[in-house]
């Protein structure tokens, strides 16, 4: 089922993203970890690229296997950054060979080797550029992009995010799904933002649960996420105790969820990290929530 599809349904849902390994040695253990999150049935399952496309192979074998396998509509992350055109045909050819309908275009990250090539040669520069090959493509193709509550780091201004950003929808996004953030506000302000600029297509949020201390780092390096001082007080008294972080953070992206599906969200995306275990207790802790009907209203 097509992603956009899934959105027009009028219920609160619940869905997850996962990765495939970076070695072949580990795809068994990483093909466990997400059968483990498909079997939990959430609305839907993305599985991302890699950095480079270097694990592009894994990626489609771990998305076919929970399509097929326990019948979870997946949505196949592609990247076009220094590929070639031939390139990206022959990847798109493959996932639509695997029945998947549900692609999220990305530009992806640019090789550190790369960083200062003069990009003007390349057949893809920007994910809009890939936007309009899975257009022409297919038609029929559910095309997913990225969005930033808190702007693209590449952006000099939201004003200039929210334009570029609006030229990828006008080009063929279906939808879109943001950034990992920890302040709910900043997402709403954003909404508001991008509606009065004209994008009108559904947004996923993106929710990360900080489960150890090491994660905060990290995440702030990826997306340069704002932390609230809630947020650094929790990792402050629980950081040093594994346990307790892990529940306190699950718990702090459970008020995340539940105050988003409060003010109107209908479908989440938790960056589950491969962990099925987070997975389990996040909807378990939503049990009374999901599937709920939305009134008309709001």
């Amino acid at each position: 089922m097509k992603i956009s599809e899934l959105l027009k349904q009028n219920k609160l849902s619940l869905s997850f993203e996962v990765f495939p390994p970076k070695l072949e040695s580990a795809f068994d253990s990483v093909k466990t970890a997400t059968e483990e999150i498909a079997k939990l049935k959430p609305s839907f399952m993305s599985v991302t690229y890699g950095a480079g496309g270097g694990t592009s192979k894994y990626t489609l074998e771990i998305a076919k296997n929970i399509k097929e396998m326990y019948e979870v509509p997946t949505l196949a992350h592609l990247t076009c950054v220094s590929s070639t055109r031939k390139t990206v045909s022959e990847k798109i050819e493959a996932i639509k060979e695997a029945g998947i309908t549900n692609i999220m275009a990305l530009r992806g990250d640019i090789p550190s080797d790369m960083l200062d090539a003069d990009r003007s040669g390349w057949d893809y520069r920007y994910a809009i550029d890939l936007v309009k090959e899975l257009k022409e493509s297919d038609p029929d193709l559910c095309i997913g992009g990225a969005c930033y509550p808190e702007v693209h780091p590449e952006s000099a201004t939201q004003k200039e995010d929210i334009i570029h950003l609006k030229e990828k929808v006008d080009a063929g996004c279906d939808f879109l799904t943001t950034q990992m953030f920890f302040d709910n506000n900043l997402l709403y302000n954003f909404l508001y933002k991008i509606r009065e600029a004209g994008i009108t297509v559904p947004v996923i949020p993106g929710i990360m649960p900080i489960t150890n201390a090491n994660q905060v780092e990290r995440a702030i390096k990826l997306s340069g996420s704002f932390m609230p001082q809630r947020f650094k007080s929790i990792v402050d008294k629980f950081g040093s105790d594994p346990a307790a972080m892990k529940q306190a953070g699950i718990a702090y992206a459970t008020d995340q969820i539940i105050d988003l599906y409060a003010n109107g969200i209908t479908n989440v995306h938790v960056y589950s990290m491969n962990k099925p275990d987070v997975a389990m207790k996040i909807q378990s802790n939503l049990s009374d929530i999901l599937g709920k009907e939305i009134p008309t209203w709001q």
